[in-house]
């Protein structure tokens, strides 16, 4: 199974190749077709054109992927139902059917459009959610290769702000070294002395937060998109990290 830092290197190689789109699209058809089952309430056939919407959402999804946005498949979910609702919609408009516009009944006077727009809201909320909890689900996994776990980085924070902000020195310092995070990766170390020279940072305060500072270095490795968002506005008193 791939890791969301390979699909998305695989999003981006395939933005600038068709074939790759294409090759792509085809490793991704059983997700594809359970998106459109999901919609659908039934099992989706070759023969739905629910099917063909939504593998073009999914090429869509290719092509309007950014860093930022998620994870990949959880962007790709969002806008495959989004192009099915709008299918739908245009279909019933087409066939006579309600209009998605009248008026469903109720104290609130709620229109069926308006119902679709929450019910594609509380998706977009829950896609989220789920792709905020697999990236912890990876870090926590990542983090115990270094002998690290939450609450060590919860008991390891700086607590005031003279000492926050120097750590984040040091954060913003080693995001923009990439060979010092490679270091990190393939030693499982804090690399102490490159940080104290490179950031001017002490280093008994680095030693004094060395787990809370590794954690913040390893979401900069490998495709947290979400998390590093987290730690932008952690870090946004300085340069930004991305």
């Amino acid at each position: 199974m791939q890791t969301e830092h390979q699909i998305v290197n695989a999003v981006y190689r395939a933005k600038e190749d068709t074939d790759k789109a294409d090759a792509l699209i085809h490793s991704y058809m059983p997700f594809i077709r359970s998106q459109a089952t999901k919609f659908m309430g039934r099992l989706c056939t070759d023969q739905d054109d629910e099917l063909s919407i939504a593998m073009t959402a999914f090429y869509e999804a290719i092509l309007g992927y950014e860093r930022g946005r998620g994870t990949f498949l959880s962007y790709a979910t969002l806008l495959i139902r989004s192009r099915l609702i709008d299918y739908t919609r245009k279909e019933a408009q087409h066939q006579g059917q309600i209009s998605l516009d009248e008026e469903i009944g109720g104290e609130d006077e709620r229109s069926l459009m308006d119902t679709l727009a929450d019910e594609r809201d509380y998706y977009e909320e829950s896609a989220h959610r789920e792709a905020t909890r697999q990236e912890i689900e990876e870090l926590a996994a990542v983090m115990a290769q270094f002998d690290v776990c939450f609450s060590d980085v919860a008991d390891n924070c700086p607590r005031q702000e003279r000492t926050m902000e120097a750590c984040a020195k040091a954060i913003r310092y080693a995001g923009k070294n990439k060979k010092l995070l490679d270091e990190l990766l393939r030693t499982r170390k804090l690399p102490l002395a490159q940080l104290v020279q490179g950031s001017g940072v002490e280093r008994k305060t680095l030693e004094r937060h060395r787990k809370y500072i590794l954690t913040m270095l390893l979401i900069q490795t490998n495709g947290y998109e979400i998390l590093r968002g987290h730690l932008y506005h952690v870090l946004k008193k300085g340069d930004t990290l991305v």
